[in-house]
């Protein structure tokens, strides 16, 4: 009888804490969800793909970032948040295409360039100064050619890949955009960010892999 009741009772023990690590669980995915989605929604990244990955390729891929991102600067003069430097952009994505396909040209290629705005994953990224979490951002996407090589990414708004952003001042770049907390966790004043960004990378893969089989079964 006695130990009838101790099994019970190490039973329960057990059920409460698979709950407690549960909902453990549950909370801290809510947090890195509702972090990576604030985020997202307060930054427009910069994604330009190379034709391919020869020296020659990757090194134009350079020269149409710094020439898109000359260019984008003074179209986003006075843009407050995402949507505004969205609505900025959006009417002169043909503007910023001719400019990268003129940089091509005096290069000697002749490699046709797309420029969209779009949703996009993206991997957690370090830059100077800054990191930002993997996850779902809205993106201002260069195309060169085929698209078939490495990437480079970054951050049109806040404008914090512009050549004039320096350490000292992503703090403040980002402070006109962001809240206090995302400064702090992008910049690393939070002493947990690394931790913080792999539970955001890991909650966004694993809601992504239950939705990719719950497409699957249906």
């Amino acid at each position: 009888m006695n130990d009838t009741k101790y099994s019970r009772s190490k039973l329960r023990l057990w059920e409460a804490a698979l709950f407690l690590a549960f909902g453990l669980t549950l909370t801290a995915g809510l947090w890195a969800s509702a972090s990576e989605s604030a985020l997202a929604n307060q930054v427009l990244r910069l994604h330009v793909v190379a034709n391919s990955d020869s020296d020659e390729d990757q090194a134009l891929k350079l020269l149409v970032r710094d020439a898109v991102l000359a260019q984008a600067a003074p179209m986003l003069d006075g843009a407050s948040d995402r949507e505004s430097a969205e609505r900025a952009l959006s009417p002169r994505l043909d503007e910023l295409a001719r400019t990268a396909a003129d940089v091509l040209a005096a290069e000697g290629c002749s490699d046709p360039v797309a420029v969209t705005l779009d949703n996009q994953w993206f991997p957690t990224k370090a830059y100077d100064g800054f990191s930002l979490p993997a996850g779902q951002y809205r993106a201002l996407r260069v195309t060169i050619g085929e698209g078939a090589g490495h990437n480079w990414w970054c951050v049109v708004f806040p404008p914090l890949c512009l050549g004039s952003v320096t350490e000292e001042s992503v703090e403040t770049v980002a402070g006109e955009a962001l809240s206090e907390d995302q400064v702090a966790l992008i910049t690393g004043q939070d002493g947990g960010y690394v931790l913080k960004f792999r539970l955001i990378e890991w909650w966004d893969e694993l809601t992504r892999d239950m939705g990719a089989l719950l497409s699957r079964t249906s």
